[in-house]
């Protein structure tokens, strides 16, 4: 990814957290601030970059609107059951963003690839995408990534007499306990799975 495109992406990142804090598009003064640009006209012509890549767009009225692509907004149409069948009826609930819904707190929170199956029964499959919050004392038994003498790793927390300990949710794995060093990189906070 070259700089323009990473200076690009940190833009769209800056608009879509003022959206999801303000629930609104800020104006150009506004927008002037946020990517710290001097002029108005290069406001100008991001916001019209930005209606091209499908980020924002100008509603009836003229004025500019988040698009899915930026709130990552999806509709919500209620439940389904999972036991036994049940008669459904589609209806929109409510509109929501993922990142809402899974970030408590976007600047603490990245995500990782899980490599390896130790924590299977735990639902957590090789492939899967971990989100992890940094910052967050872990309890007994929340899923940590843990640095354990030098290699970095995800499992169970937890911690007795002996002191800490990370278990695995795979019998083919054994427990293990730091030797040297241990270190918490962060509590994790959701998985997700694509299945196609």
């Amino acid at each position: 990814m070259d700089e323009r495109t990473v200076k690009l992406h940190h833009k769209i990142q800056l608009l879509r957290e003022f959206c999801r804090e303000e629930r609104r598009m800020p104006t150009y003064a506004e927008m002037l601030a946020l990517f710290r640009y001097r002029s108005k006209n290069a406001v100008y012509r991001l916001v019209e970059k930005l209606a091209g890549l499908g980020y924002v767009e100008r509603d009836r009225a003229g004025k500019l609107v988040p698009t899915p692509r930026l709130t990552g907004s999806l509709k919500l149409l209620g439940a389904v059951q999972a036991g036994f069948p049940s008669p459904a009826e589609e209806e929109l609930v409510d509109v929501i963003s993922l990142d809402e819904f899974l970030v408590a707190d976007p600047k603490c929170t990245f995500m990782l690839t899980v490599q390896g199956d130790s924590m299977i029964d735990a639902g957590i499959q090789p492939g899967d995408l971990v989100l992890v919050e940094k910052g967050r004392e872990p309890k007994k038994n929340d899923v940590v990534i843990a640095q354990v003498d030098g290699e970095w790793t995800l499992k169970y927390y937890g911690r007795d007499r002996k002191g800490v300990y990370l278990d695995p949710a795979n019998r083919n794995y054994h427990r293990i306990r730091p030797e040297q060093s241990f270190e918490i990189g962060g509590v994790v906070r959701a998985a997700v799975r694509r299945y196609r």
